[in-house]
């Protein structure tokens, strides 16, 4: 006589068009101390805001979309761990965020998103508006836009008659110590656009906003390329990861 399978082997296969297909492995719960933990979380930021919440909890919170059933708190202490701050970690290189054990594309992808996010909105706070009177908003925007970096990027603010930040432009990318810069290409950009002043910035991978000789040079060459046009440099910003180094404010221009 047949023996019936019993409950413990695997469940006979289905079949579909003549094939055999064996039915699909229903997915893993959440465990609910998980499910708990992250409502918690959510109920404390929306209460209290993200001054409530210590970094690696927010950076945790960041996290959820990635990973919809494991723990991400272990995940998140690690990417401070290696990268010192929130900020350390959704500026970093995707190649090194990889290297943490548990980050893999999803998670780099969200991180990434976070970060794009918060230069968008920063952005929005300078662009269009007078430079003058939104000055730290731009420095912060530089700061968040450029301090992390791994090489060395050129851009340029390009403003009105009235001050007005128009356009923010990426000129140039660089190594870790060099960007090149065209004070000619500079120029052709800036008549383009119809700009009647510059605010030129560059970051400093090393972290010391200090302008280099080479720094010092080629900023009076542009100024004097765009001088001939009636064009000002109205600064230099050289920015570091804790600070950025004014060309103006330290009588440079």
């Amino acid at each position: 006589m047949a023996r019936r399978p019993s409950l413990q082997e695997s469940p006979l296969p289905l079949f579909k068009g003549g094939e055999a297909v064996r039915a699909a492995t229903p997915p893993a719960r959440q465990p609910s101390y998980i499910g708990d933990h992250r409502a918690r979380l959510r109920d404390r930021f929306l209460t209290g805001g993200a001054d409530a919440m210590p970094d690696y909890e927010l950076l945790e919170m960041v996290l959820f979309r990635a990973n919809a059933r494991r723990d991400m708190k272990p995940v998140g202490r690690a990417l401070l761990d290696r990268f010192a701050s929130f900020n350390g970690v959704i500026t970093a290189a995707p190649t090194d965020l990889q290297k943490v054990d548990g980050v893999g594309p999803s998670i780099v992808a969200e991180l990434k998103l976070i970060e794009a996010a918060a230069q968008r909105l920063l952005r929005g706070k300078v662009i269009n508006k007078p430079v003058l009177s939104s000055w730290q908003a731009l420095l912060d925007y530089c700061q968040t836009a450029m301090a992390h970096r791994e090489t060395e990027q050129f851009r340029i603010l390009f403003l009105d008659r009235k001050n007005t930040l128009m356009a923010d432009e990426p000129q140039a990318k660089g190594t870790v110590d060099h960007v090149p810069v065209y004070p000619r290409e500079v120029v052709k950009r800036a008549l383009e656009l119809n700009a009647s002043a510059l605010i030129l910035v560059h970051n400093h991978p090393s972290g010391d906003p200090t302008p280099s000789a080479a720094d010092i040079d080629m900023t009076q060459q542009i100024v004097e390329a765009t001088g001939v046009f009636g064009i000002q440099v109205h600064d230099h910003l050289v920015i570091g990861q804790a600070c950025e180094f004014s060309f103006r404010a330290e009588g440079y221009l």
